[in-house]
């Protein structure tokens, strides 16, 4: 599938292009310059050609932002990823410094570029627009990126441009979504590169550097997944941008999403409160989880250190405690595949069909030897169990009085199925039914 790059220098509207291309708000937009950081993908449709479009950040030099550089190193690497590049410029700035210094680039590029002139919302700003010919790109497609207005045209000249190829299905719609989650600031950006054996996410020392999901394909000794890294999701009440509240909504969003999830927790700190509120929104979506516990280089260590630790952790986690603890330092590379295999076996366990028959034949003698509490004098008598057809793990007991069927025994038989079923790092939904 083809690919096309927004590039251009910050504010002048690229996020609000590209979230009009794909179709919905998937990159944040604010009046703030300089909220994109990161290379973000999406899918557009048009005319029955599908392309996908990949929005960049504000290209600038010489500035002391400790972003810019990492910026100005995405955008190259869209450029260079890209079959055509779409260039945006401002009608009410006029030609800036930042503008001829990406025209220069661009130039020189052997890529298709396709200068557009963003905030011509009214007749008389048409007559701004004409100045950037004097860029030397060909012709200039006057657009306004929030009301729409022009990107018809736009969109008929990226479509011609393109190079032609066949159209095909999604090769990605059928793959295991893993999402890696957790507070800012403890390695997920730096799981994501380390994993991908690239920088494809921007890192720096800077608490909540990534503020979108970003999602990226991961073909490697023989695993294949959509990989999501997203920001860091922290307390409402520390919470004071609109911007990092859109972040933290989109990450919650890509957990919703995913089949596994990756919550990243720093070893120094420990599971704080802020960690179990994440892995219980993790487990009120029913998704699997694998804890990793980064910065493990960090902490002071002695021979029993590593099974005290996950001990306490996964009392902390109670009652959902059978999730696999990787300890890993993403800086020193250590133990990167354990969180592959980990996650890998998880999304095995969560995908996994236990047939009927051998539900009952496990689990119908155990129930018979230790059976529900009688309520009120009445006998309560399981029948046979199975599973449900639902994404993660759910199953059925159909018995006589399933409204007599209480919690306490409920973990009794989640317990019972862990025991002869690998459900590792799986929330497990039990139902009591009407036979």
């Amino acid at each position: 599938m083809s690919l096309v790059a927004i590039v251009g220098r910050p504010n002048v509207g690229k996020s609000t292009l590209f979230n009009r291309l794909v179709g919905m708000r998937q990159a944040i937009v604010d009046d703030t310059a300089g909220v994109t950081r990161d290379r973000h993908y999406g899918r557009c449709d048009w005319c029955g050609r599908e392309f996908s479009v990949v929005d960049t950040g504000g290209y600038t030099t010489n500035s002391d932002d400790v972003f810019e550089t990492a910026i100005r190193s995405q955008v190259q690497i869209a450029i260079d990823e890209a079959d055509l590049v779409l260039f945006m410029v401002e009608a009410a700035t006029g030609i800036t410094d930042y503008d001829a210094e990406i025209a220069d680039i661009l130039r020189r590029t052997r890529k298709p570029v396709i200068l557009c002139v963003n905030k011509v919302d009214s007749g008389d700003k048409m007559f701004d627009a004409y100045q950037f010919y004097s860029l030397g790109l060909g012709e200039v497609y006057s657009i306004s990126a929030a009301n729409g207005s022009g990107t018809g045209d736009l969109l008929d000249a990226v479509v011609a441009a393109l190079p032609e190829e066949t159209v095909t299905e999604d090769p990605y719609a059928a793959l295991p979504r893993i999402a890696i989650v957790g507070k800012p600031n403890v390695g997920k950006s730096s799981l994501t590169n380390a994993l991908l054996g690239e920088e494809r996410n921007i890192v720096t020392p800077v608490a909540g550097t990534t503020r979108d999901a970003i999602e990226t394909y991961y073909n490697k000794f023989g695993f294949e997944f959509m990989l999501v890294d997203t920001a860091g999701i922290r307390r409402k009440a520390k919470v004071h941008e609109d911007l990092e509240f859109y972040s933290v909504m989109r990450s919650i969003r890509a957990i919703e999403h995913a089949d596994i999830c990756i919550l990243m927790i720093d070893a120094t700190s420990g599971m704080e409160a802020q960690d179990m509120n994440i892995f219980n929104l993790i487990v009120k979506n029913r998704k699997g989880c694998v804890v990793v516990v980064n910065k493990w280089d960090l902490f002071l260590k002695d021979s029993n250190t590593m099974r005290d630790y996950t001990d306490a952790l996964k009392a902390r986690l109670a009652p959902f405690s059978d999730v696999p603890v990787i300890f890993t330092s993403v800086v020193k590379m250590q133990r990167i595949q354990e969180v592959l295999n980990a996650a890998t076996e998880v999304y095995a366990n969560y995908s996994q069909k236990i047939p009927t028959a051998r539900l009952n034949e496990a689990l119908l003698p155990v129930i018979e030897e230790t059976p529900p509490p009688a309520w009120k004098g009445k006998y309560v008598k399981v029948k046979y169990i199975t599973q449900l057809p639902t994404a993660f793990p759910a199953f059925a007991f159909f018995c006589n009085l399933p409204q007599y069927v209480k919690d306490p025994y409920k973990r009794f038989l989640e317990n019972q199925l862990r025991k002869h079923f690998n459900l590792t790092g799986c929330p497990v939904q039990i139902y009591c039914r009407q036979k």
